[in-house]
């Protein structure tokens, strides 16, 4: 089985089944099949397997063939076997955004532009793959989408920089142009994404109110430095004295108008109940996911408050300015690295973390995670089975 490798692959979608009308002419003309909700959703266990395929080769000068170390999972990754994600891929597919890994192949292109050698300790995205692929023992994937990690970084803490700190740095940076004088509100704040907006914003020097659904989860974006916390409930009653309590944080902290920009995790009720009156006028909700539902934006309340809302798809935007979003991601791993820190102050602007680390042959458990609404942080599959320590 030499030319064989093993990979996680999602067979069926868990949530949706396909009509029984796809092999009509109708759906011809769509070139894609048409799903249902299932009378009886499967479980993320009964649609992933772990399976033997063809061990991958170079294919370009411009590529670069990764031994897979650590795979990182999140909730896209669950709603897509589910079938529930906005993107739906064509079945079977091998899950997986991020990745890190050794670099054990390099074709010509690539070693010459990128500097990149066997040998190399590196992340990728599988983006030019739509965010798929990960989850193999062996991937290739272009050279600019492929990144040096410095040798003090464990590349367990590097496998969800993709899902988690991309889409952070994206709100933050390009969409907020957060700096030392801003003020940050990030909901949803025990996530991955929110944990990672608390820590790049604080490395960028901002103040940072986080909030997040209970009281247990409180203690997760203290630990990463948020400099207030406070509880948004499920309630209108709930949500009332969020607002509230973020408005009295916003003075405290020297925010006499409110925060410069939201973080949106959750929208829901939670939009309008809280967050517009939050924002100073022309500060910005920056739109990243939809935990509590979507419910209807009126415009007349974003008119009357002064807000700006904006969606933020980092994926769409990397695609089309290469250049500066390689740029971003340096500068995101430099705030993990030591070896980039300041040298006065002697340590990471970031500290870098894994929070839960998952067996191969276990892999099930990382995907469950999610599929029973109990993520927090980073949670990584480890493809070296000898060095494998679970933190589940």
């Amino acid at each position: 089985r030499n030319s064989m490798i093993r990979a996680i692959q999602c067979h069926q979608f868990s949530a949706i089944a396909p009509k029984d009308n796809n092999n009509n002419t109708s759906n011809i003309k769509n070139k894609r099949p048409l799903f249902q909700p299932r009378k009886q959703p499967l479980s993320l266990r009964q649609v992933l397997s772990l399976d033997y395929i063809p061990r991958p080769t170079l294919q370009s000068p411009d590529d670069v063939l990764i031994k897979t170390k650590y795979v990182g999972v999140q909730y896209p990754d669950a709603l897509q076997a589910q079938g529930l994600y906005q993107v739906r891929p064509p079945l079977p597919y091998i899950p997986g955004m991020d990745a890190t890994g050794v670099v054990i192949d390099v074709g010509h292109n690539a070693a010459k532009e990128y500097n990149i050698k066997v040998g190399d300790r590196v992340m990728t995205t599988m983006l030019d793959q739509g965010g798929n692929g990960a989850c193999a023992e062996i991937i290739t994937s272009p050279a600019s989408l492929v990144y040096k990690i410095p040798n003090d970084l464990h590349l367990s803490t590097c496998a969800n920089i993709g899902r988690n700190y991309f889409a952070a740095y994206h709100s933050l940076k390009t969409i907020g142009c957060v700096n030392n004088n801003s003020l940050v509100l990030v909901d949803g704040a025990s996530g991955g994404v929110g944990m990672a907006a608390i820590e790049l914003a604080k490395a960028m020097g901002a103040k940072v109110i986080a909030g997040v659904s209970t009281d247990e989860k409180t203690s997760l974006p203290k630990s990463v430095g948020a400099d207030a916390v406070f509880t948004y409930g499920r309630t209108k009653e709930a949500h009332k004295q969020f607002k509230e309590n973020v408005r009295l944080a916003a003075e405290s902290l020297g925010h006499f108008e409110g925060v410069d920009l939201v973080v949106d995790m959750v929208q829901g009720d939670l939009f309008e109940n809280a967050l517009i009156s939050t924002v100073r006028p022309l500060g910005t909700i920056c739109l990243v996911g939809f935990a509590a539902g979507q419910k209807p934006i009126r415009p007349g309340l974003l008119l009357v408050k002064e807000v700006n809302v904006v969606g933020s798809l980092w994926g769409r935007w990397a695609l089309y300015h290469p250049v500066e979003h390689r740029q971003n991601v340096q500068e995101i791993i430099n705030f993990l690295s030591l070896s980039s820190s300041s040298p006065l102050l002697g340590k990471r602007s970031i500290q870098p973390r894994v929070d839960r680390i998952v067996g191969l042959k276990n892999f099930y458990e990382a995907f469950e995670i999610f599929e029973h609404n109990q993520g927090r942080g980073n949670t990584v599959i480890c493809f070296d089975e000898d060095n494998v320590i679970s933190r589940l």
